[in-house]
């Protein structure tokens, strides 16, 4: 069971949660520098002026769906290290899609688990959803064991479903309940 104390709704013994803001372009492009596949496609190389772009877009987007993006930054550096958030959403049947990723010199500093406990918690008990699913490549080791360290059960997989790299890859659906979240990691803070 991973329990967690915070100073507030939105920062974590290691990370803090923060709104994307437009400066955070620079270190957006070396994040890309660093892991230029991330994971699926490999993406053509973008302008610093798309990244501005990006960051400055980020920066005033509305939530009203709740879809969003927020930097995660360490509480003692802050150092921004990477991102999540929820990218997909069916409010009507109570289920987000999240996502994180964390930066390659930053990866498994455990600055990805709290950032999706802080993320669950507010999904869950202050946006009412029942359900959140994560959808992991089945060749990422790290991400599986993230999310079933989480208390996440994989749902199923779909196969060949995502073409990069000169073949197809199979995509692993991991999903946890409100109340499975609850039991192991609290929805109140404690």
């Amino acid at each position: 069971m991973i329990k967690w104390r915070m100073a507030s709704s939105w920062t974590g013994h290691r990370v803090r949660l923060r709104a994307v803001e437009p400066d955070d372009w620079t270190v957006f492009t070396r994040f890309a520098d660093d892991d230029g596949r991330r994971g699926r496609r490999l993406d053509l190389p973008r302008s610093a002026e798309s990244y501005r772009a990006w960051a400055k877009e980020q920066a005033v987007a509305r939530c009203d769906d709740d879809r969003f993006l927020l930097a995660v930054e360490t509480t003692v550096t802050a150092e921004l290290v990477g991102t999540v958030g929820s990218h997909r959403t069916g409010p009507r049947s109570g289920w987000f899609e999240c996502e994180v990723t964390i930066g390659a010199d930053h990866r498994r500093k455990g600055y990805a688990a709290e950032a999706v406990v802080l993320l669950l918690r507010f999904m869950f008990a202050e946006r009412r959803y029942h359900k959140c699913l994560a959808a992991v490549f089945a060749h990422n080791e790290a991400s599986l064991a993230l999310f079933r360290g989480l208390g996440f059960t994989e749902e199923g997989r779909l196969r060949e479903h995502v073409f990069f790299a000169g073949r197809y890859h199979d995509l692993v659906m991991m999903g946890m309940l409100a109340d499975e979240f609850d039991r192991r990691h609290t929805l109140s803070e404690p």
